[in-house]
């Protein structure tokens, strides 16, 4: 099915409002999502609508259809196999990917996607951490807990992040807390919620509870 790059963007936007597709989603989240105007989103979900990728019915929400689905997930794909190719081949930072990858995640090209990722050697997750869909649909999971969720003496790796906005990103830069380093909480202080941690054993570091709660862990 061809979808305009407007209906790729909002078609993605109802798959992460909509959890995976698990709840429905109203017009004022999207407008919100995508920045722009309720009437706007009107008019862009009857012309989704009509393509039969959502299921929607005014003042009553929307709901993605499974044929949505694939093609939110196949976008994302997309996305994330750009944003490797970007840091691992082109040395982009984390930070300055996201941009680009939302221009290049628009081809159309099947056969250029699949030997992209056959020449990234198939990675499953992307340099912020998320899983990167397979050519099929399929989204590997692992367990992962937000850090400020943690006990004290608890040890783990950081995964991903939950914010990946540049500001962000360049903060986590600064600090040194990078995806793939070993952490173990040291302290939780019970006034704001911020924590003390140790990372990869040498670097100890206090976070507020903004931040903590913006990276996810995979506890050991």
């Amino acid at each position: 099915m061809d979808l305009t790059i407007a209906e790729e963007n909002y078609l993605k936007a109802i798959y992460h409002l909509s959890e995976g597709g698990k709840k429905s989603v109203s017009t004022n989240d999207i407008a919100g999502e995508i920045q722009t105007k309720p009437a706007s989103v009107s008019d862009m979900l009857r012309r989704l609508s009509d393509k039969h990728v959502i299921q929607y019915k005014k003042y009553y929400g929307l709901q993605i259809t499974e044929s949505g689905k694939q093609l939110a997930l196949q976008t994302i794909r997309k996305h994330r196999l750009w944003e490797v190719f970007l840091v691992d081949k082109l040395q982009f930072a984390w930070d300055e990917v996201h941009e680009v990858a939302e221009q290049l995640e628009h081809i159309q090209s099947s056969l250029l996607i699949q030997r992209l990722d056959a020449f990234l050697n198939y990675p499953k997750f992307d340099p912020h951490g998320d899983p990167i869909p397979d050519e099929y649909g399929d989204v590997r999971s692992r367990p992962r807990i937000p850090l400020n969720e943690m006990n004290i003496d608890q040890v783990g790796q950081i995964v991903a992040v939950k914010d990946s906005s540049a500001a962000f990103l360049r903060y986590l830069d600064k600090v040194g807390a990078y995806i793939g380093a070993r952490i173990k909480v040291l302290d939780k202080v019970e006034f704001d919620g911020s924590v003390e941690i140790l990372v990869d054993q040498k670097k100890t570091l206090f976070m507020s509870k903004d931040v903590a709660s913006n990276i996810l862990v995979l506890q050991s």
